[in-house]
């Protein structure tokens, strides 16, 4: 029989609507694959996983175009949007992990989180210790 693979560690760090979206993309096929994957949302990157499409808030791409702008031409190119997104990787089961350091420095709390999927609210030791040791986290 053999060993399940080890989880994927994305730490979601940069604010960009595309950053995050990608990121999202990139958990949902591992989760596809049932490769187990955990998601670590810090400073601006964490308004993705914010109640009442928080994601809106996220930076705009070089062009100016907002996190809904960019939303929207995703989706009208049939590609899933970014709340579609997240909710494939929850119900994969990915791993969601919001940093506490983050939540301060992003000017939100934890009850600001949206209640679906389950977000852990925990520090960059409670991400290490979902990994297995000598695993490589890929930040975005």
């Amino acid at each position: 029989m053999a060993e399940p693979p080890p989880p994927l560690g994305l730490i979601l760090l940069d604010g960009r609507y595309e950053r995050v979206h990608y990121g999202l993309a990139m958990a949902a096929s591992a989760l596809a694959v049932d490769r187990p994957v955990v998601l670590f949302f810090t400073n601006h990157a964490l308004h993705a996983l914010a109640i009442g499409a928080g994601w809106r808030r996220l930076l705009s791409d070089a062009d100016g175009r907002t996190a809904a702008a960019q939303d929207d031409a995703r989706r009208a190119k049939g590609v899933a949007g970014l709340a579609e997104l997240l909710e494939a990787c929850a119900a994969l089961g990915g791993r969601f992990i919001a940093c506490e350091m983050g939540l301060r420095t992003a000017g939100l709390r934890p009850d600001d989180l949206l209640p679906a999927p389950p977000v852990e609210v925990a520090g960059l030791v409670t991400f290490y210790d979902a990994l297995p040791a000598g695993a490589q986290p890929t930040v975005l």
